[in-house]
């Protein structure tokens, strides 16, 4: 069940951002999300400069396990201001993502915010309709949070033309925000084997691929290779877990449509 406004209000620091130094638009960040932040910063960031992107992508995904998995946490719509919402308490498989990302970017609090904002909003606009609201925004929009490594793991990679944000009937899934042609790559679920295990690099994301019109994926998460094993740590809605988990990658992943698999950007 969500909790109410007023209650999420309670629980959270409400900046307002109107001066002439500080951007435009509402920061709402939890006190746990500040402490988090300088924590992971601190223990995760600043002692392992030398590692690769996806190394650190591991690092601080690891962090977030057993977070509730909580959907509609960001704040905004056509008809209601964007905030810049800093939830630590509880993700989804989007803003799991979001956060992870520019955590590995960050120096501070500060820079934390600046990345975040640079990770989920197109020109770095925050404003619900620039929000990165497909996976694939995060290799074909600026700022670009990742490249598409998808074809290069596997000569099963297939290409298709998505009309982002079109249904089938033609109506838009979000209202106002236009449709995107995209050409989309994804390895068919039966293709993905042990070669495109091989092929993956440790803190890849990747996205459930989804046939249905105006889609790009159904699920986000993290590949992570650890003791021989490649999972998949992902903000799980399913009720068995409803919480941030680690699943063997191929045990998930066999079974679905396919999978877009990108890589995370410096």
């Amino acid at each position: 069940m969500m909790k109410s406004p007023l209650l999420v209000l309670l629980a959270f620091s409400l900046i307002s951002c109107a001066s002439n130094d500080q951007p435009g638009y509402p920061i709402m960040i939890s006190d746990n999300a500040k402490e988090k932040i300088n924590n992971i910063i601190d223990s995760e960031i600043k002692p392992n400069k030398n590692l690769t992107q996806g190394e650190l992508v591991d690092r601080v995904s690891a962090s977030f396990l057993g977070t509730p998995y909580l959907a509609n946490t960001l704040i905004g719509s056509p008809d209601q201001q964007e905030t810049l919402v800093v939830n630590f308490d509880a993700v989804d498989c989007f803003t799991y993502l979001d956060y992870v990302v520019a955590l590995t970017k960050s120096e501070n609090e500060t820079s934390f915010l600046n990345s975040l904002v640079n990770t989920r909003y197109k020109n770095s606009d925050v404003s619900y309709y620039k929000r990165k609201h497909f996976f694939t925004d995060w290799y074909a929009v600026s700022p670009r949070n990742a490249i598409d490594v998808t074809s290069t793991l596997s000569p099963d990679a297939i290409t298709v033309e998505k009309m982002l944000n079109q249904k089938s009937d033609g109506s838009e899934y979000i209202k106002g925000l236009g449709v995107t042609p995209r050409m989309v790559t994804y390895i068919p679920g039966e293709a993905i084997n042990q070669k495109v295990l091989d092929n993956m690099q440790d803190g890849d994301l990747a996205g459930v691929y989804s046939p249905i019109n105006g889609l790009d994926v159904s699920h986000t998460g993290i590949v992570i290779k650890k003791d021989n094993q490649v999972l998949y740590r992902n903000a799980s809605s399913l009720s068995k877990n409803n919480k941030v988990v680690d699943t063997p990658f191929i045990e998930y992943m066999s079974s679905k449509p396919g999978v877009i698999v990108l890589r995370a950007t410096k």
